[in-house]
């Protein structure tokens, strides 16, 4: 870690034996998303930057950062205090933090960035400003945790948005977790479902053999399915096990009612017709379909609003 100026105070280089100054909250936060490392004391080599970002006190930031601390100050796991900041959802510390020059694509090592502590606290507020100052929505190892399926599994709706309008990719997968969409279908968070196949996710990339829809199917999601159906899903698709989604509902559920109707009547020509033209047209150029010379109904029908 980088020396700190010797004006500093020192006392607070003694976290660790003093829990009781860090608010219980907090610590709760970090433990469940940094894991094993927080649970076992790391706070004891955080800075006053950190202890100050982490409450939002503005003013007590502004100061250290004055008396000469580093913005990108880091722990022996390389938390900063701007993953402090975007973990606690304090707009004003990372504003501040990132007008002193911190790193906004810092990684912890487990490789943990302030973005994906936004889509942890559901900050919208901090995504924005990092974003805005060039933080990556995707980073280049695939092995490092997703922003993305964070935000998806949470249910932060805000943050996918962000996350999209600033080109994150709705396909993006990772092999453990699979695409964005099957974690927010696995998890039951249908608004975010609703925003990625909105901007043109692929509706059948699940995880392995698993579908989005078999994981809605399992969950006895009929609002998930029917949302999934109406993007085209296939009901044919087989899991690992071989077997359809149909088959995995729960008899006399809704999910399995709304499956039994699905398959004993043909999709209808206008969704057909819908489907097809925005697979032609394809997903890079969906925000475009405004610009183009069409009633407004025509606009909505393409975009599926």
């Amino acid at each position: 870690m980088q020396e700190v100026p010797s004006t500093a105070p020192h006392e607070s280089r003694k976290r660790g034996a003093q829990p009781g100054h860090i608010p219980e909250h907090t610590t709760g936060r970090k433990r469940a998303c940094w894991g094993i490392l927080t649970s076992q004391g790391s706070w004891a080599d955080h800075s006053p930057l950190h202890e100050a970002a982490s409450q939002g006190r503005l003013l007590t930031l502004r100061t250290l950062l004055a008396q000469g601390y580093n913005a990108s100050v880091h722990t022996i796991n390389h938390v900063t205090p701007l993953h402090e900041a975007c973990l606690s959802g304090h707009v004003a510390c990372v504003r501040a933090l990132i007008k002193a020059g911190a790193n906004v694509n810092a990684a912890t090592i487990d490789g943990i960035t302030p973005l994906y502590n936004c889509c942890c606290s559901g900050s919208a507020g901090c995504m924005e400003l990092l974003l805005q100052n060039g933080a990556q929505t995707h980073t280049a190892q695939t092995h490092f945790p997703s922003a993305l399926h964070e935000a998806c599994k949470r249910g932060h709706s805000q943050c996918v948005e962000l996350l999209m309008c600033h080109g994150a990719d709705p396909d993006y997968d990772v092999s453990h977790l699979g695409s964005p969409l099957y974690m927010s279908c696995l998890h039951q968070q249908i608004a975010c479902s609703q925003i990625l196949l909105h901007t043109g996710a692929s509706v059948n990339s699940g995880r392995a053999g698993d579908s989005p829809l078999h994981a809605a199917v399992r969950q006895d999601s009929a609002d998930q399915a029917s949302l999934l159906l109406e993007y085209g899903a296939d009901v044919n698709l087989k899991d690992s096990n071989n077997q359809r989604p149909l088959e995995l509902a729960t008899s006399g559920g809704k999910t399995q009612q709304l499956l039994l109707v699905y398959e004993g009547s043909p999709r209808s020509l206008c969704q057909s017709c819908r489907l097809q033209i925005r697979k032609l047209i394809g997903r890079s150029r969906f925000k475009q379909l405004p610009l183009l010379p069409l009633p407004p109904l025509l606009t909505n029908y393409l975009q599926h609003t």
